[in-house]
């Protein structure tokens, strides 16, 4: 008896081992299939966060977890009602046919005749056609000579007590010992941080133009530009923290370490003020810790908005600071979800883009800050507490470690920061403003490769602030840093004189 009785004990423990080997086996199998549909639909299918249902009569999927209260779900219908028939009644514009706009006046015209062939005295000229053709030669390089007259005292007038020479001063230089000029430094500047051209490729297209130029002159001449718009880009930064209303990103920027001879993954921080055109860069050792944006945004009051990145969450419980989230980023979560799960992704992506839709509603009719609110609060409040409802009873339904699983979790864990963009029109649904704005660092990583040491990641970090500024503003780069080179000596010298006036938006409106 008590032999069949082991006999059992031991079929049972083998029965339970091979149970949990099954459920094991049965995980992986999940995730594997999960990554294989993210890989599939990232490899072999278009790249887009815009939703798109693969079935548009089916606009109402029934989930066991949408529970929501009687009072909320007549307010839901309501809020799709108006939004349905706002989409209606919304004018639609017809596609413009693309027209060939006439070339600048402005720009030099070389005049090509070309004469009929047998042409007799009996022929009288009675018009022209003119055909115009856009033409292009290679950048030209040119020498400004200072030239200053030296007058000596006539003999007559030795006895007075002056000068005997009179010559003018030498006007101000970007780099006093150097012999480049400020629309050449800007080239070189806006070239490599603008159209992320490296400097070895403009030596070589100086060089086809007839100029030869060392990589170290060219390396002395970004430093002592960077060195001399420094004053400026601290500037920046206080007014950038001075606003009550900022996004903050981070992005990575590859720096060769020299001790292990390769480069390493570094970041560089991205602080914009959403109701002014500035942004700001700040590379901090290439660290991404939290300390990082502790000290970049010390003394700051206002809102912030960011992505889920857990070191901005000190800020949650921050006297004087209110954290926004981004709703971009959660779109995308349950974006790259589609392919494991179809039904719930929709589901959220239909949510997501009723938020948006009220957006666009707004931005269509003009409406200023406090209306925007109001209608936020009419119509967006009900759909985020019905789609917070969904979350809560959804999440016991998927695998906590899937992609529709992190999705989930990611959003409802950063809700309220999501959430909170309905209290004021002025701030935004999401942080796309920072994305536009650090989309340059990515483009120059594809292209320069990296940054040789930390000085020149803090360099670019200037570089890329003052450029970022000029798009934000609508300035042209080229001007803007061709004018600011010759003048900054000025304001770097006479303290009177506030380096805000050179600031884009500031130089643009003067």
């Amino acid at each position: 008896m008590e032999a069949l009785k082991a006999q059992n004990k031991e079929q049972e423990a083998l029965l339970h081992k091979k149970e949990e080997v099954i459920q094991k086996q049965a995980e992986q199998l999940n995730k594997l299939t999960d990554q294989l549909a993210w890989f599939r639909r990232r490899f072999w299918k278009a790249s887009s966060e815009r939703f798109i249902p693969s079935d548009p009569n089916q606009r109402k999927i029934d989930f066991d977890g949408l529970d929501v209260l009687p009072q909320e779900e007549e307010m839901i219908k309501e809020v799709d009602k108006e939004l349905q028939d706002y989409k209606r009644q919304r004018p639609h514009t017809k596609k413009k046919k693309p027209v060939r706009l006439p070339l600048p006046e402005e720009l030099r015209r070389e005049k090509e005749v070309i004469e009929p062939k047998g042409l007799e005295d009996s022929w009288v000229r009675i018009g022209e056609e003119v055909t115009e053709v856009l033409e292009h030669k290679p950048g030209e390089l040119y020498v400004r000579q200072i030239i200053r007259p030296k007058y000596a005292i006539k003999e007559n007038y030795k006895e007075q007590e002056v000068a005997t020479v009179q010559i003018a001063s030498l006007p101000p230089l970007p780099l006093p010992r150097s012999n480049a000029g400020a629309s050449l430094l800007a080239e070189l500047l806006i070239n490599k941080y603008f159209y992320h051209l490296p400097f070895y490729r403009q030596i070589s297209m100086l060089k086809q133009i007839g100029v030869s130029l060392s990589a170290s002159t060219i390396k002395g001449w970004f430093q002592g530009s960077c060195d001399l718009l420094r004053a400026l880009y601290f500037r920046l930064q206080e007014l950038v923290k001075e606003s009550d209303y900022i996004q903050v990103d981070e992005s990575t920027i590859p720096v060769v370490n020299n001790e292990k001879h390769k480069t390493v993954k570094a970041y560089l921080w991205m602080v914009r003020s959403v109701m002014k055109p500035l942004v700001y860069f700040h590379y901090d050792k290439g660290s991404r810790a939290q300390k990082v944006v502790v000290e970049l945004l010390q003394g700051f009051q206002g809102a912030i908005q960011t992505d889920g990145y857990e070191a901005y969450s000190i800020y949650e419980q921050k006297k004087g600071v209110l954290l926004l989230g981004c709703w971009a980023h959660a779109r995308r979560k349950f974006e790259e979800s589609l392919g494991e799960d179809k039904a719930g992704a929709e589901y959220a992506l239909a949510q997501i883009a009723k938020l948006y839709q009220v957006e666009t509603m707004a931005d269509e009719q003009g409406l200023d800050d406090k209306q925007r609110a109001e209608l936020r609060h009419r119509l967006v409040y009900p759909i985020m507490v019905a789609f917070e409802k969904w979350i809560v009873k959804f999440y016991p339904k998927v695998l906590p470690k899937s992609r529709m699983g992190r999705a989930l979790s990611y959003t409802y864990n950063i809700f309220h920061r999501l959430s909170r963009y309905h209290l004021d029109g002025r701030y935004k649904i999401d942080n796309n403003l920072a994305e536009n704005a650090i989309r340059p660092l990515a483009l120059g990583r594809k292209n320069y490769l990296f940054c040789g040491n930390h000085d020149a990641a803090e360099n670019a970090a200037v570089i890329y602030s003052l450029l970022g500024c000029c798009k934000a503003a609508d300035v042209n780069p080229r001007e803007w840093l061709t004018d600011v080179l010759s003048k900054i000596p000025i304001y770097n010298n006479d303290y009177s004189l506030d380096l805000a006036d050179l600031l884009p938006h500031n130089w643009k409106n003067s």
